[in-house]
Protein backbone atom coordinates (compact mmCIF):
# COMPACT_ATOMS: atom_id res chain seq x y z
CA UNK A 1 0.00 0.00 0.00
CA UNK A 2 2.69 2.31 1.02
CA UNK A 3 4.11 1.74 -2.56
CA UNK A 4 1.06 2.82 -4.02
CA UNK A 5 0.55 5.87 -2.39
CA UNK A 6 4.13 6.68 -3.22
CA UNK A 7 3.53 5.80 -7.23
CA UNK A 8 0.66 8.32 -7.22
CA UNK A 9 2.58 10.80 -5.56
CA UNK A 10 5.42 10.94 -7.69
CA UNK A 11 2.80 10.70 -10.82
CA UNK A 12 1.94 14.01 -9.40
CA UNK A 13 5.25 15.76 -9.55
CA UNK A 14 5.72 17.74 -12.43
CA UNK A 15 8.21 16.29 -14.86
CA UNK A 16 7.05 12.89 -13.74
CA UNK A 17 3.95 12.92 -15.86
CA UNK A 18 4.04 10.78 -19.02
CA UNK A 19 3.45 12.04 -22.09
CA UNK A 20 0.15 12.31 -24.34
CA UNK A 21 -0.33 12.00 -27.71
CA UNK A 22 -1.86 15.56 -27.31
CA UNK A 23 1.46 16.38 -26.18
CA UNK A 24 3.27 14.91 -29.01
CA UNK A 25 1.12 16.64 -31.41
CA UNK A 26 1.52 19.96 -29.89
CA UNK A 27 5.14 19.66 -29.96
CA UNK A 28 4.63 18.56 -33.43
CA UNK A 29 2.57 21.24 -34.80
CA UNK A 30 4.97 23.59 -32.99
CA UNK A 31 8.37 22.41 -34.57
CA UNK A 32 6.23 22.49 -37.64
CA UNK A 33 5.63 26.65 -37.02
CA UNK A 34 9.44 26.97 -36.47
CA UNK A 35 10.53 25.09 -39.37
CA UNK A 36 11.84 22.02 -38.00
CA UNK A 37 10.22 19.68 -39.57
CA UNK A 38 11.96 16.46 -38.98
CA UNK A 39 11.61 17.28 -35.47
CA UNK A 40 7.81 17.77 -36.17
CA UNK A 41 8.34 13.97 -37.50
CA UNK A 42 9.29 12.65 -34.58
CA UNK A 43 6.66 13.89 -32.35
CA UNK A 44 3.70 12.83 -34.63
CA UNK A 45 5.75 9.11 -34.87
CA UNK A 46 5.63 9.56 -31.04
CA UNK A 47 1.72 10.58 -30.93
CA UNK A 48 1.03 7.71 -32.90
CA UNK A 49 2.51 5.21 -30.70
CA UNK A 50 0.74 6.44 -27.88
CA UNK A 51 -2.26 5.77 -29.73
CA UNK A 52 -1.87 2.05 -30.99
CA UNK A 53 -3.14 0.41 -27.69
CA UNK A 54 -6.30 3.61 -27.17
CA UNK A 55 -9.08 2.65 -29.04
CA UNK A 56 -11.69 5.38 -27.97
CA UNK A 57 -13.49 7.63 -30.29
CA UNK A 58 -11.42 10.55 -29.80
CA UNK A 59 -7.89 8.44 -30.27
CA UNK A 60 -9.41 7.43 -33.81
CA UNK A 61 -10.00 11.21 -34.09
CA UNK A 62 -5.93 12.39 -32.92
CA UNK A 63 -4.38 9.05 -35.35
CA UNK A 64 -6.22 10.81 -38.61
CA UNK A 65 -4.72 14.32 -37.27
CA UNK A 66 -1.27 12.79 -36.58
CA UNK A 67 -1.09 11.16 -39.86
CA UNK A 68 -2.42 14.22 -41.98
CA UNK A 69 -0.08 16.50 -40.24
CA UNK A 70 3.01 13.71 -40.68
CA UNK A 71 1.98 13.64 -44.37
CA UNK A 72 1.92 17.52 -44.96
CA UNK A 73 5.30 17.78 -43.26
CA UNK A 74 6.76 15.28 -45.65
CA UNK A 75 5.22 17.46 -48.77
CA UNK A 76 4.67 20.90 -48.23
CA UNK A 77 7.61 20.88 -45.74
CA UNK A 78 10.37 18.49 -46.77
CA UNK A 79 8.45 18.00 -50.51
CA UNK A 80 9.94 14.15 -50.23
CA UNK A 81 6.89 13.39 -52.40
CA UNK A 82 7.29 9.80 -52.38
CA UNK A 83 6.71 9.72 -48.42
CA UNK A 84 3.51 12.22 -48.39
CA UNK A 85 2.04 9.55 -50.85
CA UNK A 86 2.80 6.70 -48.59
CA UNK A 87 1.47 8.25 -45.28
CA UNK A 88 -1.69 9.56 -46.95
CA UNK A 89 -2.13 5.97 -47.69
CA UNK A 90 -1.98 5.51 -44.68
CA UNK A 91 -4.23 7.45 -43.51
CA UNK A 92 -6.80 6.94 -46.08
CA UNK A 93 -6.58 3.43 -45.00
CA UNK A 94 -6.67 3.83 -41.25
CA UNK A 95 -9.37 6.56 -41.16
CA UNK A 96 -11.44 5.87 -44.51
CA UNK A 97 -14.25 8.60 -42.48
CA UNK A 98 -12.48 11.15 -41.24
CA UNK A 99 -12.14 14.54 -42.89
CA UNK A 100 -8.54 14.48 -42.74
CA UNK A 101 -9.19 11.21 -45.07
CA UNK A 102 -10.91 12.93 -47.74
CA UNK A 103 -8.40 16.03 -47.77
CA UNK A 104 -5.85 13.48 -48.17
CA UNK A 105 -7.92 12.38 -51.50
CA UNK A 106 -7.69 15.18 -52.80
CA UNK A 107 -3.92 15.82 -52.69
CA UNK A 108 -2.90 12.50 -53.21
CA UNK A 109 -4.87 12.99 -56.16
CA UNK A 110 -2.70 16.15 -57.63
CA UNK A 111 0.68 13.88 -56.17
CA UNK A 112 -0.31 10.83 -58.37
CA UNK A 113 -0.75 12.63 -61.47
CA UNK A 114 2.18 15.43 -61.54
CA UNK A 115 4.42 13.28 -60.17
CA UNK A 116 3.46 9.59 -61.28
CA UNK A 117 1.37 10.10 -64.05
CA UNK A 118 -1.02 7.92 -62.58
CA UNK A 119 -4.07 9.49 -63.83
CA UNK A 120 -6.54 6.52 -63.87
CA UNK A 121 -4.95 6.36 -59.56
CA UNK A 122 -5.97 10.72 -59.19
CA UNK A 123 -9.22 10.30 -60.88
CA UNK A 124 -10.23 6.87 -58.04
CA UNK A 125 -9.03 9.23 -55.54
CA UNK A 126 -11.03 12.48 -56.76
CA UNK A 127 -13.94 9.98 -57.85
CA UNK A 128 -13.94 8.52 -53.87
CA UNK A 129 -14.07 12.03 -52.52
CA UNK A 130 -16.89 13.08 -55.17
CA UNK A 131 -18.47 10.23 -53.26
CA UNK A 132 -18.76 11.34 -49.65
CA UNK A 133 -19.70 14.84 -50.75
CA UNK A 134 -16.75 16.90 -50.66
CA UNK A 135 -17.88 20.95 -50.66
CA UNK A 136 -15.74 21.33 -53.70
CA UNK A 137 -17.66 18.95 -55.36
CA UNK A 138 -17.87 21.04 -58.65
CA UNK A 139 -14.28 21.28 -58.64
CA UNK A 140 -13.29 17.75 -57.91
CA UNK A 141 -15.88 16.87 -60.98
CA UNK A 142 -14.20 19.46 -63.48
CA UNK A 143 -10.09 17.86 -62.24
CA UNK A 144 -11.86 14.21 -63.25
CA UNK A 145 -13.42 15.32 -66.55
CA UNK A 146 -9.84 16.72 -67.18
CA UNK A 147 -8.19 13.81 -66.49
CA UNK A 148 -9.72 12.04 -69.01
CA UNK A 149 -8.95 14.54 -71.63
CA UNK A 150 -5.70 13.98 -70.49
CA UNK A 151 -5.95 10.13 -70.79
CA UNK A 152 -7.75 10.92 -74.58
CA UNK A 153 -10.86 9.24 -73.67
CA UNK A 154 -12.43 11.73 -75.09
CA UNK A 155 -15.95 9.83 -75.27
CA UNK A 156 -16.08 9.76 -71.59
CA UNK A 157 -14.56 13.48 -71.16
CA UNK A 158 -17.84 14.53 -72.87
CA UNK A 159 -20.13 12.61 -70.53
CA UNK A 160 -17.95 13.94 -67.16
CA UNK A 161 -18.87 17.46 -68.07
CA UNK A 162 -21.92 16.86 -68.75
CA UNK A 163 -22.62 15.24 -65.48
CA UNK A 164 -21.44 18.17 -64.05
CA UNK A 165 -23.62 20.55 -65.63
CA UNK A 166 -26.35 18.98 -64.91
CA UNK A 167 -25.39 18.25 -61.21
CA UNK A 168 -23.83 21.98 -60.62
CA UNK A 169 -25.85 24.28 -62.89
CA UNK A 170 -25.06 27.61 -60.80
CA UNK A 171 -21.02 26.07 -60.43
CA UNK A 172 -18.67 28.67 -61.41
CA UNK A 173 -17.64 25.70 -63.03
CA UNK A 174 -19.76 24.96 -65.51
CA UNK A 175 -18.28 27.72 -68.70
CA UNK A 176 -15.23 25.66 -68.08
CA UNK A 177 -16.59 22.43 -68.91
CA UNK A 178 -19.01 23.48 -71.52
CA UNK A 179 -15.17 24.64 -73.12
CA UNK A 180 -13.95 21.34 -72.44
CA UNK A 181 -16.86 19.61 -73.77
CA UNK A 182 -16.53 21.29 -76.97
CA UNK A 183 -12.92 20.22 -77.09
CA UNK A 184 -13.75 17.09 -76.21
CA UNK A 185 -16.17 16.59 -79.27
CA UNK A 186 -13.62 18.55 -81.19
CA UNK A 187 -10.62 15.61 -80.74
CA UNK A 188 -13.28 12.91 -81.24
CA UNK A 189 -13.65 14.62 -85.04
CA UNK A 190 -10.27 14.94 -85.58
CA UNK A 191 -9.71 10.64 -84.54
CA UNK A 192 -12.68 10.05 -86.66
CA UNK A 193 -12.25 8.60 -90.23
CA UNK A 194 -11.75 11.34 -92.95
CA UNK A 195 -14.91 11.57 -94.94
CA UNK A 196 -17.21 9.83 -92.69
CA UNK A 197 -20.34 10.84 -90.95
CA UNK A 198 -19.01 11.08 -87.39
CA UNK A 199 -16.56 13.73 -88.73
CA UNK A 200 -18.94 15.96 -89.72
CA UNK A 201 -21.30 15.60 -86.73
CA UNK A 202 -18.73 15.81 -84.12
CA UNK A 203 -17.74 19.13 -85.58
CA UNK A 204 -21.06 19.82 -85.48
CA UNK A 205 -21.81 19.06 -81.99
CA UNK A 206 -18.44 20.77 -80.85
CA UNK A 207 -19.37 23.93 -82.84
CA UNK A 208 -23.02 24.04 -80.91
CA UNK A 209 -21.31 23.79 -77.53
CA UNK A 210 -18.91 26.00 -78.24
CA UNK A 211 -21.81 28.42 -79.59
CA UNK A 212 -23.88 27.93 -76.39
CA UNK A 213 -20.83 28.70 -74.39
CA UNK A 214 -20.14 32.20 -75.77
CA UNK A 215 -24.48 33.06 -75.45
CA UNK A 216 -25.06 31.49 -71.98
CA UNK A 217 -21.24 33.60 -70.74
CA UNK A 218 -20.67 36.21 -73.03
CA UNK A 219 -18.16 37.75 -70.79
CA UNK A 220 -16.69 34.44 -69.68
CA UNK A 221 -12.86 34.73 -70.47
CA UNK A 222 -12.91 31.30 -72.67
CA UNK A 223 -16.08 33.24 -74.90
CA UNK A 224 -13.27 34.40 -77.32
CA UNK A 225 -11.58 31.17 -77.33
CA UNK A 226 -14.34 29.65 -78.27
CA UNK A 227 -15.23 31.66 -80.99
CA UNK A 228 -11.57 31.11 -82.38
CA UNK A 229 -12.31 27.28 -82.22
CA UNK A 230 -15.63 27.83 -84.14
CA UNK A 231 -13.57 29.36 -86.67
CA UNK A 232 -11.10 26.04 -86.87
CA UNK A 233 -13.92 24.22 -87.22
CA UNK A 234 -15.58 25.66 -90.54
CA UNK A 235 -11.70 25.83 -91.36
CA UNK A 236 -11.17 22.32 -91.56
CA UNK A 237 -14.98 21.49 -92.82
CA UNK A 238 -13.23 23.89 -95.84
CA UNK A 239 -15.50 26.89 -95.47
CA UNK A 240 -12.52 29.57 -95.27
CA UNK A 241 -14.34 32.41 -96.34
CA UNK A 242 -16.89 31.44 -93.05
CA UNK A 243 -13.65 31.07 -90.63
CA UNK A 244 -12.20 34.29 -91.77
CA UNK A 245 -15.99 35.60 -91.20
CA UNK A 246 -15.72 34.24 -87.69
CA UNK A 247 -12.01 34.95 -86.92
CA UNK A 248 -12.56 38.86 -88.13
CA UNK A 249 -15.60 39.06 -85.09
CA UNK A 250 -13.02 37.03 -82.72
CA UNK A 251 -10.47 39.80 -83.30
CA UNK A 252 -12.62 42.40 -81.15
CA UNK A 253 -12.06 40.38 -78.05
CA UNK A 254 -9.42 37.49 -78.24
CA UNK A 255 -6.42 38.26 -75.70
CA UNK A 256 -4.26 37.22 -78.58
CA UNK A 257 -5.00 39.21 -81.79
CA UNK A 258 -1.92 38.22 -83.33
CA UNK A 259 -3.08 34.17 -83.61
CA UNK A 260 -5.87 34.98 -85.10
CA UNK A 261 -4.65 37.51 -87.83
CA UNK A 262 -2.31 34.95 -87.98
CA UNK A 263 -5.00 31.82 -89.21
CA UNK A 264 -7.25 34.61 -91.09
CA UNK A 265 -3.51 34.99 -93.15
CA UNK A 266 -3.72 31.34 -93.44
CA UNK A 267 -7.10 30.62 -94.44
CA UNK A 268 -6.43 33.83 -97.17
CA UNK A 269 -3.77 31.45 -98.40
CA UNK A 270 -5.73 28.53 -99.17
CA UNK A 271 -7.98 30.60 -100.67
CA UNK A 272 -5.81 31.88 -103.30
CA UNK A 273 -3.99 28.38 -103.93
CA UNK A 274 -7.53 26.35 -104.18
CA UNK A 275 -9.03 30.07 -106.72
CA UNK A 276 -7.91 29.85 -110.56
CA UNK A 277 -6.14 33.22 -111.43
CA UNK A 278 -8.25 35.81 -112.91
CA UNK A 279 -11.37 33.46 -113.19
CA UNK A 280 -14.05 36.25 -112.56
CA UNK A 281 -11.88 38.83 -112.71
CA UNK A 282 -13.90 41.75 -114.65
CA UNK A 283 -10.94 43.25 -116.28
CA UNK A 284 -9.96 39.47 -117.84
CA UNK A 285 -14.06 39.41 -119.05
CA UNK A 286 -13.82 42.69 -120.77
CA UNK A 287 -10.22 43.13 -122.00
CA UNK A 288 -9.74 43.73 -126.05
CA UNK A 289 -7.41 41.19 -127.30
CA UNK A 290 -3.72 42.06 -127.78
CA UNK A 291 -2.31 41.89 -131.10
CA UNK A 292 -0.43 39.01 -132.44
CA UNK A 293 3.41 39.80 -132.26
CA UNK A 294 5.64 39.64 -135.33
CA UNK A 295 9.15 37.66 -135.06
CA UNK A 296 10.78 40.60 -134.26
CA UNK A 297 8.72 41.48 -131.09
CA UNK A 298 8.44 38.17 -129.83
CA UNK A 299 12.31 38.41 -128.88
CA UNK A 300 12.18 42.23 -127.31
CA UNK A 301 12.51 44.28 -130.44
CA UNK A 302 9.92 47.16 -131.51
CA UNK A 303 7.49 47.31 -134.25
CA UNK A 304 9.78 50.11 -135.63
CA UNK A 305 12.28 47.69 -135.96
CA UNK A 306 10.76 44.82 -137.30
CA UNK A 307 9.33 47.13 -140.02
CA UNK A 308 13.17 48.61 -140.94
CA UNK A 309 14.59 45.10 -140.92
CA UNK A 310 11.94 43.51 -143.63
CA UNK A 311 11.81 47.05 -145.59
CA UNK A 312 8.58 48.43 -145.14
Amino acid sequence: MRYLVLALALALVPGCRRESATDHMQRARDATFEKRPDEALVEYRKALDALRVDDSPQAGVLKARALKGAADVYWLELRKVKEAVSVYKELIAQCPESPEALEARVVLAELLRVYFRDLRGAIDQLTAALARNAPQSAELHYQVAKLYFELQDYQQCVLETRKLIERFATSAFVDDATYLQAQALHMQAVQSVPGTPEVQRFRQEASRTYADLMTRFPDSELAPHASFEMGKLKAESGDNEKAIETWVQTLKTHPEPSLVQDAIARARKRIAATTPEAIGSRETAFAKPKPARNSVEAVGGSAEEAARDHGD
